[in-house]
This record gives structure tokens, C-alpha cells and sequence, in this order.
């Protein structure tokens, strides 16, 4: 009778062997959005980051500080189940903090620039990006724990939770939307050429705003308008607060809160004149190319400021806002430009200034370091 060898010695059967748990981010593309999938990497770097000898993981507050962001926006990008994703400098910055292994570094990247093309592709279409799907173990806490998915500010894809939770279905009525709305469009843009080559000649002001696209949606780059703000007054968000910043940096006393109240009006008036333009106090094609100004590294000032308030609304994830035109904000306009097809210079012309003002993503507060300064926002009709 042949010996069974027993306890380690014996091999498992093939069919006995358990399959190799797969990582979140490692699932086929198909399976996971590129955004789900580098949150998902990320999440995994901060849970490891305790697990060499001696190690201690960060808590997201102080990885927050040390990445250069607040807190709500790095539990965000470490939330497969929101829609944020981390911009290329703070999944470089988190790598080197958290001490990731090297060869994920490049895969990260690759899973940053493909989710960022892909929301700019959602908002250049005029869609919202949609909510991120996946499966997660809720968002990280200031002490490094986790809150339930369930937990108030944490919303699910359907209602459930966990492993094999089905996936939200695209309802029926999306396609035909899209279809017709890529007929609006259509239509638009036949309009906008035969006005331009109706209208006779143009001035160098109306070329910059060429087209005759709605700033209020997302409209065909190509076509794009200057947007107009005169005195009202709902708060104007981001657009407002870099026209006043804009307005500071040629020296003019007023407040940068993003209402355009009488004060803003009249210091507006007050530099159309002295650029001979008509003094209605309204912004719009014509005097946005002469306040905007050409912004590069090592520049500060008001103007930086509003450079970065508009290229921290832009979708594309957490600009710092210091005043101070940084690497890190070179390296942010550089992916906005490539993003819109605009030469990646790094610098801010006035086509960039046109790009930034037009793709501004729909504000839910003024920023953090303004809540205790600026008027609540207008509730909406």
C-alpha cells in the first residue's frame, strides 16, 4: 500500500488550489473606470504605509498638510467611491510620502492622465463625469480609521455595498440624449460659421472670442466665448473672484469675494476708460484680453491668485492657491493645456486665460480660506 505523505508534505490538487485574491486596481479595464482604479491604488498605499518594521501610518490630516491639500479633498481622492481624482503632482507627492514600491509609481500616472483625459472628454462633450462605481471600504477618517459607506456624505452606487454588489446600469434614455445633444451642438456650431463669415472683419478682441457657444454649459472648443459678468447680485463664484483679483493686481481697492457689487463695477469702469474702451462696467469680450495678464513660474501676486482659483475649479483636481506661481502650478497648467489641445507652455496667454474662464466646473462653496470672510452664497431660485 503506497504511502500518503501527510500535513506539509502533501501537494495540493490542482483543482483543491485557491485562485490568488486580485487587488481592486488590478481588475480588467472593462471592469473599473481608470479613476476607480487609482483611487483604489492609492487607498492601498496609505492602508500599507504602516506595514514595514517599525512603521506608523499617517493619518490623512497630516498626510493632507504634507501633500499640500486640505483634508475633505484627500479623503476624496482615497475614496474609490468619489468622483475626484487626484492631479499628477499629488499622486507623485503621495508616492514618495507614503514610500510606495517604485514600480507603481509609473502605473499610477498612467491611471491619472487616463482618468483626467476622460473627465475633460465628459466635460468638453457637456456632461458631468459620472459618479465613480466600484466597491470600497468607505472613506478614511483623520485618525486613520474608516467611516461606513452608508455614513452621511458617502453615497453608493445603488444602494449596496461589498464584494459582487451589481454595478449601476446606464438608463435606457442616456444614448439618445447624447445623440441628440451632439445634434444641438451640430447645429450650433453651423451657426457660428455662417455668422463668422457673414459678419465681415473683425477686430483682434472678437478673434480671442471667436464663436458664439453659452459660457453656462461646456460649449465646443473651438467656439468659445468670453464670458460675460456685469453688477448682480448672485455671487459669481471662481469668474468672479479672478476678475476681482485681476482688478487688485492693476491696484484697485476691492474685495475679492466673488460678488460683483457697485464697488467692483466702478473700479471695472474706471479701467475701461483709461484702455479706451466704452465704460458700460460690464466684462466681457473686450476687456478680459486687456486685464488678463501673461503669467509664468517665480510670478505672484493677485493675478496668480486668479490663475489658481480658476485652475482649481477646472475639474482636473487640487490646485494650491498661494499667490505664488509654483512648479506644481506649471505642472497643473501643462496638463489643462494638453487636456484642451492648447500648446503645453505653462504659461498663461490670453487663449489660456479664455480656456480657463470657459471650463470652470459648477462651484458648492466659496473656498475654505474665504468662508469666514465672504457672504453666503445666493440660495437658488
Amino acid at each position: 500500500m503506497a504511502h500518503e505523505p501527510k500535513g506539509r508534505e502533501r501537494e495540493q490538487r490542482p483543482e483543491e488550489r485557491q485562485p490568488e485574491k486580485q487587488r481592486p486596481e488590478e481588475r480588467r479595464p472593462e471592469e473599473q473606470r481608470p479613476g476607480v482604479r487609482l483611487a483604489w491604488l492609492l487607498r492601498r498605499w496609505w492602508e500599507e504605509a504602516g506595514n514595514a518594521s517599525g512603521g506608523t501610518r499617517p493619518t490623512q490630516q497630516a498626510l493632507a498638510s504634507k501633500v499640500g491639500v486640505d483634508q475633505t479633498t484627500l479623503s476624496r481622492y482615497l475614496n474609490p467611491k468619489h468622483a475626484s481624482t487626484a492631479p499628477p503632482r499629488v499622486v507623485e507627492t503621495l508616492h514618495t510620502h507614503l514610500r510606495a514600491p517604485a514600480a507603481e509609481l509609473e502605473r499610477a500616472r498612467e491611471l491619472c492622465r487616463a482618468a483626467l483625459e476622460e473627465n475633460s472628454r465628459q466635460r468638453s462633450a457637456g456632461l458631468e463625469p459620472e459618479p465613480t462605481g466600484g466597491t470600497g471600504t468607505g472613506t478614511g477618517t483623520a485618525d486613520g480609521g474608516t467611516v461606513d459607506a452608508d455614513a452621511p456624505g458617502v453615497t453608493s452606487g445603488d444602494g449596496t455595498d461589498g464584494p459582487g454588489a451589481p454595478s449601476r446600469r446606464r438608463p435606457r434614455w442616456v444614448v439618445p440624449a447624447l445623440v441628440a445633444a451632439a445634434l444641438v451642438l451640430a447645429f450650433v456650431a453651423g451657426t457660428v460659421v455662417r455668422d463668422q463669415y457673414a459678419s465681415g472683419p473683425r477686430t483682434p478682441a472678437d478673434g480671442a472670442a471667436a464663436g458664439a457657444a453659452a459660457v453656462s454649459g461646456a460649449p465646443a472648443e473651438g467656439a468659445l466665448q468670453w464670458p460675460l459678468l456685469l453688477k448682480q447680485k448672485e455671487d459669481l463664484f471662481t469668474r468672479g473672484r479672478a476678475l476681482q483679483h485681476l482688478l487688485k493686481e492693476r491696484e484697485y481697492e476691492v474685495k475679492a469675494d466673488g460678488f460683483f457689487t457697485d464697488e467692483t463695477q466702478e473700479a471695472v469702469m474706471d479701467f475701461q476708460r483709461r484702455k479706451h474702451l466704452s465704460p458700460d462696467g460690464k466684462v466681457g469680450k473686450r476687456t478680459w484680453p486687456q486685464l488678463v495678464k501673461e503669467l509664468g513660474p517665480g510670478a505672484e501676486g493677485h493675478a496668480v491668485l486668479a490663475l489658481q482659483e480658476l485652475l482649481n475649479n477646472t475639474g482636473q483636481g487640487g490646485t494650491e492657491v498661494s499667490g505664488r506661481f509654483t512648479a506644481a502650478t506649471a505642472d497643473d497648467l501643462r496638463f489643462f493645456q494638453r487636456s484642451h489641445g492648447l500648446a503645453p507652455s505653462g504659461r498663461s496667454d490670453v487663449e489660456t486665460w479664455l480656456f480657463l474662464l470657459v471650463f470652470q466646473s459648477p462651484p458648492d462653496d466659496a473656498p475654505e480660506y474665504q468662508r469666514d470672510t465672504s457672504p453666503l452664497p445666493s440660495a437658488p431660485a
